[in-house]
């Protein structure tokens, strides 16, 4: 068995390439640079693409903004992606009601949680409040992951008088019911497509207003307080990782140290705050009237039903976090919206949805699976992970 092993790996390592090496080597070069861009490695990005003279296709502006916003995903304030989304990437969630319905029900599960900032800003200093639980862990769960704390005390965030939030933003008018995202009531707008856009692309000039003002050159010590809490590694499932990018957004980041001095409360719904349930429920109301609105616009959606079955279920149970469908409350569950959503924002700007380094694996394996289907044993003694690390 270890003969046959060693020589299929032999034989894969000895692939006559013949005089194609520098066109290989280039090759390979973009391919990592394009994974590197797609899931916002800016500084990394930056770094290999000095080193190997590539060509970065989309500017450090739009990086960041991307970087921004799955940082805002990842920590559960879904409110508050969509919010940047909205500005950054106007005419995006329009053109793509099955991503924004996505996320709405993402969102609708973080007030649950108490993570999202339509809930936390009641229950801002309340001890039982979800301040002290982690964000999303740096997407494979196969690897080690260093969890972030995403809380926020910033200007950014917005703040509660009586049991009103108050907000500087604009307000959009849409045809659908307004269902408020944490910065501001900005209502989601209406559709003229299932389908992902490839359109409503953002100029760099745009999408540099809404970028970081800090120095588009940012020291090693902050690079290295970036990848600290959100480490590199191998990707799966198509999940999206966290970015070791020069984006400095500290609010995201920024621990509430009164809420970990009280130890780990006894989590409770919407951080046990009544008027943050109270809003909970009237935006679960609101989504509910989304959902009957695309129904009627675009037909029945089993994919829809589901999701909103499945966050409407987490109220029936005293305790969401152990009942049947309480997975949906793990951190790791904001992965894949955070993909999905990166995957749109790319996509409107006629970039890959998906790196080309992803799609050479999935090729990969796939060939593997074709392989042992028909009856070609060497596949056995190959496997793509042995490759990836």
């Amino acid at each position: 068995m270890r003969e046959w092993r060693a020589k299929i790996q032999s034989t894969i390592k000895r692939f006559p390439i013949g005089d194609r090496l520098g066109e290989w080597q280039a090759m390979l070069q973009n391919m990592v640079s394009s994974y590197l861009v797609h899931h916002g490695y800016c500084a990394t990005a930056t770094a290999f693409a000095r080193v190997t003279d590539t060509t970065i296709q989309e500017d450090q502006a739009s990086i960041k903004n991307r970087q921004r916003i799955q940082k805002l995903v990842l920590a559960g304030r879904v409110g508050e992606a969509i919010e940047a989304t909205q500005q950054l990437y106007p005419g995006l969630l329009e053109h793509n009601p099955n991503l924004l319905f996505m996320l709405k029900c993402r969102q609708f599960v973080e007030m649950v949680n108490g993570t999202d900032s339509e809930v936390r800003c009641f229950s801002a200093r309340s001890p039982k409040s979800q301040d002290s639980y982690p964000g999303s862990p740096s997407l494979s769960p196969r690897h080690g992951s260093n969890n972030s704390h995403a809380h926020s005390t910033g200007a950014d965030s917005p703040s509660c008088s009586n049991g009103v939030m108050s907000t500087k933003s604009k307000q959009s008018h849409s045809k659908y019911p307004a269902l408020s995202s944490s910065s501001s009531s900005s209502s989601s707008s209406s559709p003229s497509s299932v389908n992902y856009s490839e359109s409503n692309s953002t100029d760099s000039t745009k999408s540099q207003q809404h970028s970081s003002t800090s120095n588009q050159e940012t020291s090693d010590s902050e690079m290295e307080m970036e990848a600290e809490h959100y480490p590199n590694g191998v990707l799966e499932n198509s999940s999206t990782r966290i970015m070791n990018g020069t984006y400095k957004h500290e609010e995201i980041l920024q621990t509430d140290e009164s809420s970990m001095e009280d130890g780990c409360p006894q989590r409770q719904l919407c951080g046990g705050n009544h008027a943050a349930t109270e809003r909970m429920i009237q935006f679960g109301r609101e989504l509910q009237t989304l959902s009957e609105q695309l129904c009627r616009e675009y037909g029945k959606n089993t994919t829809h039903k589901k999701m909103l079955q499945d966050a409407f279920s987490l109220l029936a149970y005293s305790d969401p976090w152990n009942c049947p469908v309480g997975q949906q409350l793990d951190p790791i569950q904001r992965e894949p919206v955070c993909a999905a959503l990166n995957s749109a924002i790319l996509e409107s700007q006629n970039l890959p949805k998906q790196p080309p380094l992803m799609l050479a694996l999935g090729q990969a394996s796939e060939c593997l699976r074709l392989m042992a289907r028909v009856g070609l044993g060497s596949c056995s003694f190959a496997r793509v992970d042995d490759y990836l690390h």
